[in-house]
């Protein structure tokens, strides 16, 4: 490695850039433009002058790709850190990107033995990443769309709000499309919503004069024909883009099922669900926990960047533990889903929930509590590359084995206990035959506790 440092501070439209030598001599001052050329010349600049190490805020996008793509070893440090390391070299409380440079340079040269240098995943990890990061951008887009026509039909026509469960059901935007505004459903009557409800494959229950009488309920605005006209285009206009980002979000879903199954370590991560259609929650925890094992050395370092571990504070007598702020949200979102869906079928993890409620914690703690656990089984399955085995889970096994009292003692009812153990075997299909004989189970005995 070069005994020259740098600090890059990125921007949108340019980058500025200091390079030191070991004992801190500035060598290099510079500002490159974020295009082609500019990004060509700041690779080709650091390579020629033997950088490194190069010091920057983000661990992902082009620049950083490029610094990877040129052998450069980068150092992606939190913005916090870089902001808790300012007042090492300022009085005044001065800030510039030039001063920033410098110091992502200083904790490059001085601090590097405390980071860990960037180690990109593989490309079928960052394909996955991709994939289920933009999942969640179009439901959370949907979820405001869907926000939006609540609304309007609160201002004019909240009827159809009391007929389906769900606002993005197919049912229910068939039926606005249909019938967008009260004056396009003044010919509705019983033989045309049983009609519709059959043609729609309606599976709720209710009878249509049932649906017919709360529509009908509803209260009605008293509002002009040109504005009944407009709110009944935004109305179309609402369930045409829900429509759409439906589409767009089965489609992503489907393509990632398959990449989830076709990745080397998919089994380890689709073994820890139950149902087949549990996959979306999986294919997050290998997209953001990635396939680099020196990203998380311990079991500890996992359950704190997911989030799921307190952040200890301690001063003299006093000892207090906070909520992690500072973590991968997506993957705290992840093991949370993981922990909340595993403690109604799981009996270990059902008895950790329940032991943890038992102590007076709320419900999110408890799910955080069961999150850690699982964050222990997770990093040694991810580690030593193998699916997760409730056989071989000693905690999980305590829960399971069925006992028949006797003179001599408890004896161990085979037959019972290996009822128990097959409910908590995954569904056909929630891994593929090729992927199950791809996975080894060489690792110890999982022993978590409790």
């Amino acid at each position: 490695m070069g005994s020259r440092y740098a600090g890059i501070d990125w921007a949108t439209e340019k980058h500025d850039v200091q390079v030191a030598d070991e004992t801190g001599a500035r060598l290099l001052a510079a500002t490159f433009a974020h295009d082609e050329a500019g990004l060509s010349a700041l690779c080709r600049t650091l390579v020629k002058m033997d950088v490194g190490l190069v010091a920057i805020e983000r661990p992902d996008g082009v620049l950083v790709e490029r610094l990877l793509d040129a052998g450069l070893k980068v150092l992606a440090l939190h913005p916090n850190k870089v902001a808790a390391a300012r007042d090492r070299f300022r009085v005044s409380g001065g800030k510039s990107d030039r001063f920033d440079a410098f110091v992502l340079c200083e904790l490059a040269r001085t601090d590097n033995h405390r980071f860990r240098v960037l180690e990109p995943d593989s490309d079928q990890t960052k394909a996955l990443r991709a994939m289920t990061r933009a999942r969640e951008d179009l439901v959370h887009t949907r979820t405001a769309v869907v926000n939006q026509l609540r609304s309007e039909l609160d201002r004019c026509w909240p009827g159809p709000l009391r007929l389906f469960s769900h606002m993005d059901s197919e049912i229910l935007l068939a039926f606005l499309e249909r019938y967008p505004s009260p004056v396009d459903a003044h010919g509705l009557g019983i033989v045309r919503m049983q009609a519709f409800l059959k043609r729609e494959r309606y599976s709720g229950g209710q009878k249509p004069e049932a649906l017919l009488a709360k529509l009908r309920s509803a209260p009605e605005g008293r509002v002009g024909k040109l504005e009944l006209a407009a709110r009944r285009q935004l109305v179309l206009t609402y369930v045409a883009m829900v429509r759409t980002l439906n589409g767009q979000i089965k489609g992503l879903e489907r393509d990632i099922k398959t990449a989830v199954r076709a990745h080397p370590d998919g089994p380890v991560f689709l073994s820890l669900f139950k149902q087949a259609h549990s996959f979306i929650t999986a294919a997050e925890l290998l997209a953001e926990i990635g396939d680099c094992r020196a990203r998380y050395p311990s079991r500890d370092a996992l359950a704190a960047d997911a989030g799921q571990s307190a952040v200890a504070k301690e001063s003299g007598k006093r000892k207090t533990a906070q909520f992690r702020w500072a973590c991968n949200k997506r993957l705290r979102v992840a093991f949370s889903r993981l922990a909340d869906s595993t403690r109604h079928w799981h009996p270990w993890a059902h008895a950790v929930y329940a032991r943890a409620r038992q102590r007076g914690l709320e419900h999110p703690r408890a799910i955080r509590t069961l999150g850690r656990a699982w964050c222990r089984i997770v990093w040694q399955c991810w580690q030593s590359r193998t699916a997760y085995d409730p056989t071989r889970h000693r905690s999980l096994q305590r829960h399971v084995t069925v006992t028949i009292p006797s003179p001599s003692g408890p004896i161990t009812d085979l037959a019972a206990t290996a009822r128990m153990a097959a409910d908590l075997t995954p569904v056909a299909g929630a891994l593929e035959p090729s992927a199950q004989h791809q996975t080894t189970s060489l690792h110890p005995l999982i022993h978590t506790g409790g």
